[in-house]
């Protein structure tokens, strides 16, 4: 797969769980912050969007996990988007970069909702095309 953008983190001891292992849920915290990135860098602003009646909400997201990153770990989230319908697919694979091993891979679909019903932003559709980023 060909990524559009990444983020890069690395693990912090309390999102580990007793087995010393990054707990589940905080893979979607790591793409979910990857993805506000990838956002904020066609110009987009999810506060200033809210503001003006458009949200962007996760209607399905799936996981598959292959390998657990551990304390201290670096890793790195590559993002890639295209338009299905009117949803907004992520597809976002986590990488250990101390061995580039696929650690997860995950399918995220959004939707936006405007003035609180399920629609198109022409805000969104012009950052996202006209910024090359998307294509369907």
């Amino acid at each position: 797969m060909v990524y559009l953008f990444s983020e890069e983190f690395e693990v912090r001891d309390y999102e580990c769980d007793i087995q010393g292992i990054v707990n589940n849920a905080n893979y979607q915290h790591y793409m979910e912050h990857a993805r506000h990135c990838l956002i904020k860098s066609v110009g987009l602003d999810f506060k200033n969007l809210h503001d003006n009646g458009i949200d962007v909400v996760v209607s399905k997201i799936e996981i598959a996990y292959k390998k657990s990153l551990t304390s201290g770990d670096r890793f790195v989230c590559r993002t890639n988007v295209k338009k299905e319908g009117i949803r907004y697919v992520f597809y976002q694979d986590i990488y250990r970069m101390s061995d580039n091993a696929l650690c997860t891979k995950g399918r995220v679909e959004t939707v936006a909702l405007v003035d609180g019903k399920l629609g198109v932003s022409e805000v969104i559709e012009q950052a996202l095309f006209d910024g090359k980023l998307l294509t369907e």
